[in-house]
């Protein structure tokens, strides 16, 4: 069986990689001239650790059978009917790729960004690489209680010594060098108890080098809404949230050039400005039971305006419709029967964010994308896929080629690798990217020799 996946991130390679390991042929299809989604593009600079899964990746693309074609938009370039004229079967694994609006008066104005630009930025994503963010103000708010959030304000605390020993982008390196920013406020619109970062995202900001952490202790109180069974039943990740939180906040500044205070309990309910950011009006929350039983944050009425120069909000993505493909604009996923068979489509299926919401770690994703091809397998088995492709591997190529004439096949990707981690050697950087379309498609054409 010869299968097409839409979309070479963690989610795309991991289905790809169960497929393959089933003796079938997949081609994995990107955007983009470069693979690996946000493990590339969305993973914080200085977590080298996660990065380090493209090395799996890296395996599977090795496998028979495996090709990638990049620099290809599914919906203009290809067809979602030309891919099943052409396979088996269609797996999409395109992810969220556009933030969430909070939908606050002031939310437009210049130096109100989404944490998808600013993300996209420091990682030397194309789409986002020409973006400016202006770093001049003392002040920076973060509007969420994730890890993005997380990330976004520890990318604002980092020296350039940290910086430069990652893949940051060069300009992102040399700006937030310069930035003047002093003090990073988390807005979370809920308590300690409801936030959405993970432990090792919130220790790392105690072991920031040129940041304090700052936690009011009154945050850390428990909420009246919070029955006293549920404070009796915290699960042992939560427990120590709360402590890892406690710790901050009995802990005395050291004097430190920047700042980051997390506040809960608070949200904006405006951006304020004359032409530009100049301050957020913040309401301090309670919680409150809605008629299902659910724990909403609730406006008290008792706000406070902090004058800030820059506003990120990462308060979640959803996703983008590609055409010819079911998709539900009130959830912003693909619609499916719950394994990832897309509704109202034949021989489609969908993975990852795209499928459940952008929430979970790559070891969520690699599950679900599991999951998925083993129903599309199921399918196989129970004679639901039909006969076969329309055309063969060869024809499939050549017909690509002749529509995109800078098609990126999985050698050229390989010259792209071999000049970013090049350039980035002599520094002792794990890679200096390419951020541009034209860079990396010039890199793609270049001949190397070695991956051939």
């Amino acid at each position: 069986m010869r299968i097409a996946i839409v979309g070479a991130g963690p989610s795309g390679f991991f289905a790809a990689g169960h497929l393959l390991g089933r003796g079938h042929e997949v081609d994995l299809y990107d955007r983009l001239p470069t693979p690996w989604g946000l493990v590339r593009g969305g993973v914080a600079p200085d977590h080298p650790n996660i990065k380090s899964v493209s090395r799996v990746f890296e395996k599977i693309a090795a496998r028979p059978g495996f090709r990638f074609f990049g620099n290809v938009e599914v919906g203009s370039d290809v067809s979602h009917q030309q891919l099943l004229d052409w396979y088996h079967a269609v797996i999409y694994t395109v992810g969220t790729a556009i933030d969430r609006r909070s939908g606050v008066p002031g939310e437009q104005l210049p130096g109100s960004h989404s944490a998808t630009e600013f993300v996209g930025w420091y990682n030397g994503h194309p789409d986002y690489a020409g973006h400016e963010f202006d770093l001049s103000g003392e002040r920076a708010i973060v509007i969420g209680n994730g890890n993005v959030a997380i990330d976004v304000a520890r990318m604002l605390t980092l020296t350039r010594d940290e910086l430069a020993a990652t893949d940051a982008a060069d300009h992102a390196i040399e700006a937030l060098d310069a930035a003047n920013i002093r003090e990073i406020v988390v807005l979370g619109r809920r308590g300690p108890h409801q936030a959405a970062f993970t432990n090792p995202e919130l220790l790392e900001l105690g072991e920031l080098l040129d940041a304090d952490v700052v936690v009011d202790p009154a945050d850390l109180e428990a909420d009246p809404a919070l029955a006293g069974e549920e404070l009796d039943e915290l699960d042992e990740v939560l427990e120590h949230t709360l402590e890892i939180l406690g710790g901050y906040a009995q802990r005395a500044p050291s004097g430190k050039r920047k700042r980051v205070v997390l506040r809960f309990m608070s949200s904006p309910v405006e951006i304020v400005g004359d032409g530009r950011v100049e301050a957020v009006t913040v309401v301090r929350n309670r919680l409150e039971r809605d008629a299902g039983g659910v724990l909403r944050a609730r406006a008290t009425g008792l706000t406070q305006e902090l004058p800030a120069g820059i506003v990120f909000r990462a308060i979640g993505y959803q996703g983008v419709a590609v055409p010819g493909v079911p998709f539900d604009a009130a959830t912003g996923l693909i619609p499916h029967d719950g394994r990832g068979r897309v509704t109202g489509a034949e021989r489609t299926y969908v993975a990852g964010w795209i499928k459940r919401g952008p929430s979970g770690v790559i070891g969520t994703n690699k599950r679900c994308a599991i999951d998925t091809s083993k129903a599309l397998l199921a399918d196989l088995e129970a004679g639901v896929l039909g006969g076969g492709p329309a055309a063969e591997p060869d024809v499939v190529e050549r017909e690509l080629r002749e529509r995109i004439p800078d098609l990126v096949d999985h050698a050229g990707w390989a010259s792209i690798d071999a000049a970013e981690r090049a350039a980035g050697e002599p520094a002792g950087r794990p890679r200096v990217k390419l951020t541009t379309i034209p860079d990396l498609l010039e890199a793609a054409a270049a001949p190397n020799e070695a991956v051939r």
